[in-house]
């Protein structure tokens, strides 16, 4: 797996070797003693898939408590994956990242503790996986609006954007900032 960089610090963007021919590909897309020697020694307690259509943005979502790291790639399909810093400490603290996972580069993102995460699918359809350092908990579960101006993450504006109704009502992140435990 090569290292890519990221100009947030905390997470790390792997891109693995994805063995392919005529008859199709071949990538391993998990394995904990490499994702170790690049420092990320979380354990795993569940994984998640969701499949989503163009346009769909799922975000900006986070958990308090123990908070939740991620381990996210796009399985089908091609999405703008998105990252903010919620770590109040951090010289970063509310700047977004963004990066681009497919299918094709099967690219991987490591979302550590104290980032809020959040994707829209740039293809018709996508499969989105990701693995989860702590079990899922409504009660802890968190978010702030994706289309937060202090923020201003740069989504799409090719198409229009489908957004439940909990993330459209989402309160700013500086509505929330003085609850984060980050």
């Amino acid at each position: 797996m090569l290292l890519l960089d990221t100009r947030l610090d905390g997470l790390v963007h792997l891109q693995p070797d994805v063995h392919g021919d005529e008859r199709g590909f071949f990538v391993e897309s998990y394995r904990a003693d490499v994702w170790e020697q690049h420092g990320i020694a979380d354990t795993f307690v569940q994984d998640n898939h969701s499949r989503s259509s163009r346009g769909v943005l799922r975000g900006m979502h986070f958990s308090i408590g123990a908070g939740q790291a991620k381990l996210v790639r796009c399985a089908r399909g091609r999405i703008l994956d998105v990252v903010v810093d919620l770590r109040r400490a951090s010289p970063t603290y509310g700047e977004w990242e963004s990066f681009a996972l497919d299918d094709e580069h099967g690219h991987q993102l490591y979302i550590p503790v104290g980032f809020a995460h959040g994707f829209c699918v740039l293809s018709d359809l996508a499969d989105v996986t990701y693995k989860c350092s702590t079990y899922y908990d409504g009660t802890v579960e968190r978010g702030f609006a994706y289309d937060d101006p202090e923020v201003a993450i740069a989504w799409p504006q090719d198409m229009a954007l489908l957004v439940s109704e909990r993330d459209m009502h989402a309160a700013t992140l500086s509505e929330i900032k003085d609850d984060l435990p980050f």
